[in-house]
This record gives C-alpha cells, sequence and structure tokens, in this order.
C-alpha cells in the first residue's frame, strides 16, 4: 500500500492512501459551512456503515455543533475515493481538563463512533488511522461511549502508539422481538400482570399516533412541554430544561424523521396529547431517547412504561430487525423486561509525545471510579442504617 501527500484546502493537509480500487484521500475539515454542506455524503456512508447508530447521523451531529460546539474547534476527519465520502470521524479539539479530540455529540449523545463504508471497511480503517495519527502528535485521541462491535474499535486495534480501552457507561438491550415474545421472557405472573396492563391501556382508548415530518416540530414542543410537567418538583436531568436542547431537538427532529432515523410517537387520550415519545432508528438500533408523560396518566394508574415500550416495539420486531437499547443507565426500572447488560467502552489513542496526556487521563479516570465507588458506599451504609432504625422504631409500646 502506497501513500503519498498533496495540499489540502484551507481545512488542513490531505493524505492519500492507494487501495485496490482507487486513491483515498484524508483531510481534516475544521469550517463549519463545509461540515453542514455534507449531509448527502455523509447521509449516504450512514446507511451503508452497519455499525452506525442515531448519534452519527449528520442531522444529529450538525445540529448539535450549533447548540454546544464552540467556534474554532471543529476537527472532522474526511476520507474520500473521488467525490464519495468513505469514512469519517467527527471530532472537536478540547483544552479542558487535557488537550483531547473528542467525538461530536457531547454528554446528550448516548454512543460515540466514527463511520467506515462497509465496502471499503478495511482500507478506510487504515486510511483513519494514517490521518488521526498527525492529529495524536498535539492531543489524546478520546472516544468514549462508544458501543460494542462499532468501527472504532477497529481504529484502535489496528493504533500503532500508546493506547488503552477502558469500560464506560452500563447499557442495557433487549433482542429485536415484537411485544408478545418480549412478554414470554418474563415470568409467568410478571407477564400476566403486563398483559393486564395493555388491556387496561385499550380499555380507556390510548390511541398511539406516529407524527409525519412535517407536524414533528410541534410534536416536540409538546413532549418537552409534557416531560419538565413529569418531572416537576423531582429530581431531572437539568440539560434537558436548557433552551440550547430544545433548539437542537426541534433542528434536528424533522430531517432524522423524514430519513427514517428517529420516530416520534404521540399518545392520545379522551382527546388531548398525553404523552410523547422520541425514539432513534439506526438499521439494527432502536433506542428509547426522551418522552414526557402527563402526570394524570399515573392518576389514571396507566404504566406508561408499559406504553412505550409496546410502542418502541413496532420499530424492533418487525420486517427491519433491531435490537431495542434503553441506552445509558441500569436504573432498577429497566430491569423488569430482563435486558442484556452491555457495556460502553472508552478507546484512548496517543503518539509518544502525547503519552503522558494518556497517562493522565487513565489516572482521572481512576480517581473518578474510586469516588463513584465511595459514593455507592455510602449511599447503602445510609439505606442501611435507615433500615436498623426503622426496626427499632416498630417495636414500640402502646
Amino acid at each position: 500500500m502506497s501513500t503519498a501527500t498533496s495540499t489540502g484546502t484551507a481545512t488542513g493537509t490531505a493524505t492519500g492512501t492507494a487501495t485496490g480500487r482507487g486513491l483515498l484521500v484524508t483531510r481534516v475539515c475544521a469550517d463549519e459551512g463545509e461540515f453542514e454542506a455534507l449531509a448527502d455524503q455523509w447521509a449516504r456512508l450512514h446507511r451503508s456503515c452497519e455499525a452506525a447508530t442515531p448519534f452519527q447521523s449528520h442531522a444529529w451531529l450538525s445540529s448539535w455543533w450549533r447548540s454546544y460546539g464552540r467556534r474554532g474547534r471543529l476537527r472532522v476527519l474526511l476520507v474520500h475515493e473521488g467525490e464519495r465520502l468513505v469514512a469519517a470521524a467527527p471530532m472537536m479539539r478540547v483544552a479542558r481538563p487535557l488537550p483531547a479530540l473528542k467525538p461530536l455529540g457531547g454528554a446528550i449523545s448516548d454512543f460515540s463512533d466514527v463511520l467506515v463504508d462497509g465496502d471499503l471497511r478495511e482500507a478506510g480503517t487504515e486510511a483513519l488511522v494514517a490521518g488521526l495519527r498527525p492529529l495524536a502528535s498535539t492531543a489524546l485521541i478520546d472516544f468514549g461511549e462508544v458501543r460494542p462491535g462499532a468501527c472504532v474499535e477497529a481504529v484502535h486495534e489496528r493504533w500503532p502508539g500508546p493506547k488503552r480501552a477502558l469500560a464506560d457507561s452500563p447499557c442495557l438491550e433487549l433482542p429485536p422481538l415484537p411485544m408478545e415474545e418480549l412478554l414470554q421472557r418474563l415470568p409467568t405472573p410478571r407477564a400476566q400482570r403486563t398483559r393486564a396492563k395493555m388491556r387496561k391501556l385499550a380499555a380507556l382508548g390510548v390511541q398511539a399516533r406516529t407524527v409525519p415530518a412535517e407536524e414533528v416540530e410541534a410534536s416536540v414542543e409538546t413532549l418537552l412541554r409534557l416531560h419538565e410537567l413529569q418531572w416537576q418538583g423531582r429530581k431531572v436531568t437539568s440539560e434537558h430544561l436548557q433552551p440550547r436542547f430544545r433548539e437542537h431537538l426541534l433542528r434536528s427532529m424533522r430531517p432524522m424523521v423524514a430519513a427514517g432515523e428517529a420516530v416520534v410517537t404521540e399518545f392520545h387520550l379522551d382527546g388531548e396529547v398525553m404523552a410523547a415519545d422520541l425514539t432513534l432508528l439506526s438499521g439494527t438500533l432502536a433506542g428509547g431517547y426522551l418522552y414526557g408523560a402527563h402526570p394524570r396518566l399515573r392518576e389514571r394508574k396507566v404504566d406508561v412504561a408499559t406504553m412505550l415500550l409496546n410502542a418502541c416495539t413496532r420499530h424492533t420486531g418487525g420486517e427491519q430487525r433491531r435490537a431495542l437499547s434503553l441506552l445509558r443507565g441500569d436504573e432498577p426500572y429497566k430491569h423488569h423486561w430482563r435486558p442484556e447488560p452491555v457495556t460502553n467502552r472508552r478507546f484512548l489513542l496517543a503518539r509518544r509525545r502525547t503519552a503522558p496526556l494518556l497517562s493522565a487521563a487513565l489516572w482521572d479516570a481512576s480517581a473518578r471510579q474510586w469516588a463513584k465507588e465511595r459514593m455507592r458506599e455510602r449511599e447503602r451504609e445510609r439505606e442501611a442504617r435507615g433500615k436498623r432504625e426503622a426496626g427499632r422504631g416498630g417495636g414500640g409500646t402502646s
């Protein structure tokens, strides 16, 4: 395999890698307008990459950048074969806590990855490795929240310099089955209770409606209003209430719904939208991302979790089989459905001169893990103390 270099545009230096099919040209895009203009090429690449999740779609990433990105820090590694985009690593430069290149999408994205055309998996991966190496001379390459089977795993395997792989957030997934087959996985009493909850939904007249692309903005507004209402007075993810998050969803969802990368479902009762759900879709994955439900549903004994899961399975157990991801977190309520644990990973790549950055990142990750474990221990101790005190207080005389 031969390599040649040539002068690129203002976005950086291009490198060429010869393959059996043609020349792959790799360069860095740092221009926001150019990244916006890649929508059609990126969409084709996203469709051709079997491992891609909805969080790597162009609509999601470009919208996220407009809401959360900082000018001058965009770094998107592009690999072209002629006019065809065949691989990409969507990244941004960060200065704190360490100089690093991290994936676009930030904390509101459950999975990160690079994209590689399925017809050029080996050559595209090698081109990404070659393109990332000079970038790693001045910054740590840090891809967190990587789902098993992601394309960046192959980049990590082929990386010639210092590297490490760490466990990241826990996730839970259900197999691509229709609702009735998911119920068959449950103990009989639990499955019977769930069927009774579904019959109650039907008896109440709850109707699910898939929202067309032209109505998505209004429906997302309703979803966010219901989401805020359902968490009123309770601890909620504060970012979901921020204007930038709202703007991101309003901007990204219509093109994603139109492309089949997302679906918004409304749940109507007595002529009113009482709940709304946003599920993100790719070829092999459906992820329940965000929902909002009016408190009156619980007052009427509606099991919202069952209602939402029943709607989601319409996109997992049909002709296109998709795993149903419950996304990050292993909260107890998710285990009701007997999901499989799936742990995201974090991949760190460096060169010899940036190896100290890798060491510092490992130390920081270890310190954070230690702090989390100590916090869990304190919580368990508080719970145990509370139970002991409750036990002592329960034996008083009359």
